[in-house]
């Protein structure tokens, strides 16, 4: 088998590039995925989105190891295995990420990746529908694959979350997606007429109606590089490995765990590691598998004085209800998230945009659908956005069947406690306002009596949860930086016909969920892979804090 291109990996970026790549029907594209099918009500329907992160069938069932600084806990690593990738397992919940995120790439080497040129891209995907609910119409995309929408935020607590910031003072924002992401106010979904709407549904379905658009099902063992060019992928499937030919370029998109990792199976990476497994060194890059970054959180607990919360549904009666009244009409309950109310804020003066976020949601519960003790409850997650703390993904063995060694060092700068300590004394504050005197009983976690910076570190060490937002491990950056591992058109340093393109190619972590960052990575990569122009730059202006100097909210 061979094509024009062959993608590895049909997650958020992959889907995007599949569909940008055979859109004008002039190349063929294969498609490899080792998983399956998203086929069933755990995946699309939206409200049951901590099934498919906790099935083998559906997520590579990844840990990290032992983490030095939370006293040796591994953490969960979940990456979709199944079409639509993470897309298909994640909490839909959609955030561009902030303008300065993007100027910070453009100015350590990803030059061409600004705010002013990724906002564009955005556009290009994006179909996002206000609902009435109001919003930046002018910053946003109108006719894209990729549908975004609003919650009915009908639970009192969600506008109870806004108002509380308000009377804290911060501010409010209609759009956080928009002009102004800093700020208190509604949360988008990747969610259209009631189901999940992820990059497979997105991207990869419209896209294999097509003649020259091919899904092949297997493991890619590595890339094939022959006289320095990449010209296919050897492939296991069923038992037998082959090779499927790319008469152009090879483009890899499978995860910033599963991308770095086939690097270095293909003998791309830091030569001393590739050589301890007995790879062949073909390009010596020393970034492959470093710079993994995260977004470290925990959930803040309150138990409600009221019985207003999503606890009430906690019984198989009501889920049966739920889901039946979804399967029929695509309707209540089931086609949310839940994930409605959100904020992003800076954590002290002098920090120059928001490093903080907030998912709000009304039922105190853990992604694996472990629920509070106390009943009626509700939680802010929360953490910091830009933690200095760097890791790295890692060979275990030369065998492609098996997990890499991921190691992310969480919380392993003084930085990362005293910004987390930060957080839960902001959250204090949000949660005492008077927006929220009807509904709070009292602090569930961390627990009013922690108080003490010894003691919330104590809270942090075992609480600290990751947000699944792994990124960075193939580096986007100049040629000449010796630690980047793509150049700024996201073709790997010291290799003909090789790219990559997914969240691995971060330079820094944005703020944020990366889901809708990783779709525009590949909706911009199909277009410097294609030759074609850039889309012109935008010339809109984000707002920024005007006091953020002498201000922290």
């Amino acid at each position: 088998m061979e094509a024009d291109f062959v993608i590895v990996g049909a997650g958020s970026a992959g889907c995007a590039m599949a569909y940008r790549l055979s859109e004008d029907g002039k190349y063929s594209v294969l498609v490899v995925e080792y998983g399956g099918s998203d086929a069933g009500p755990l995946i699309q329907m939206p409200a049951a989105l901590s099934y498919p992160m906790n099935m083998s069938l559906y997520d590579w069932g990844f840990q990290s190891e032992p983490e030095p600084y939370l006293d040796g806990r591994r953490l969960a690593t979940p990456r979709g295995k199944v079409i639509g990738g993470s897309s298909s397992i994640n909490g839909m919940v959609y955030v561009r990420g902030h303008s300065k995120d993007f100027d910070y790439w453009e100015e350590s080497g990803a030059s061409g990746w600004a705010y002013k040129d990724v906002l564009p891209y955005y556009k290009r995907m994006e179909s996002w529908d206000a609902n009435g609910h109001g919003g930046d119409a002018a910053w946003r995309g109108h006719d894209g694959p990729l549908h975004v929408t609003r919650g009915p935020r009908e639970n009192p607590l969600y506008q109870a979350f806004v108002n509380a910031g308000r009377q804290a003072g911060y501010q409010v924002t209609g759009d956080y997606n928009g002009e102004q992401q800093e700020g208190f106010g509604p949360m988008e979904q990747t969610v259209h007429k009631g189901r999940r709407w992820s990059a497979a549904n997105a991207y990869l379905r419209p896209a294999l109606k097509r003649e020259n658009c091919t899904l092949v099902k297997g493991l890619a063992e590595k890339v094939v590089i022959e006289d320095g060019r990449a010209v296919g992928v050897a492939v296991r499937r069923g038992g037998k490995v082959e090779t499927f030919r790319a008469r152009r370029e090879v483009i890899v998109a499978a995860s910033s765990i599963n991308s770095p990792k086939l690097l270095m199976l293909s003998g791309i990476g830091p030569a001393a590691h590739l050589a301890e497994h007995g790879i062949d060194v073909v390009a010596d890059r020393a970034g492959v598998g470093q710079n993994l970054q995260d977004h470290l959180e925990f959930y803040f607990q309150i138990a409600s004085a009221q019985p207003i919360t999503l606890f009430k549904h906690w019984n198989l009666l009501s889920k049966a209800a739920i889901g039946a009244q979804w399967l029929f009409t695509k309707t209540g309950l089931g086609a949310s998230n839940q994930f409605e109310s959100a904020a992003f804020i800076r954590s002290k003066a002098g920090v120059e945009y928001p490093d903080i976020q907030y998912h709000f949601i009304p039922i105190a519960v853990r992604y694996d659908g472990k629920v509070a003790a106390e009943g009626h409850g509700f939680q802010a997650h929360t953490g910091p956005m830009r933690s200095p703390s760097r890791g790295a993904v890692t060979l275990s063995s030369a065998n492609p069947a098996d997990a890499p060694k991921i190691l992310f060092n969480y919380m392993s700068c003084e930085e990362d406690w005293q910004d987390f300590r930060t957080c839960i004394r902001l959250t204090r504050e949000l949660f005492g306002q008077d927006a929220f005197k009807p509904y709070v009983k009292h602090e569930i976690l961390p627990g009013d009596t922690l108080q003490t910076d010894e003691e919330l570190n104590g809270f942090i060490k075992e609480h600290v949860e990751s947000a699944y937002h792994p990124c960075g491990t193939c580096k986007m950056g100049a040629i000449d930086d010796p630690m980047a591992v793509v150049d700024p058109e996201c073709r790997v340093i010291g290799v003909d016909g090789l790219r990559v393109a997914d969240s691995s190619i971060f330079p820094r972590i944005t703020n944020g969920n990366l889901n809708g960052p990783s779709i525009m990575t590949g909706e911009k990569a199909a277009d410097h892979i294609l030759g074609k122009p850039m889309l012109p730059p935008s010339n809109a202006t984000p707002w920024n804090h005007p006091d953020w100097q002498k201000a922290q909210r």
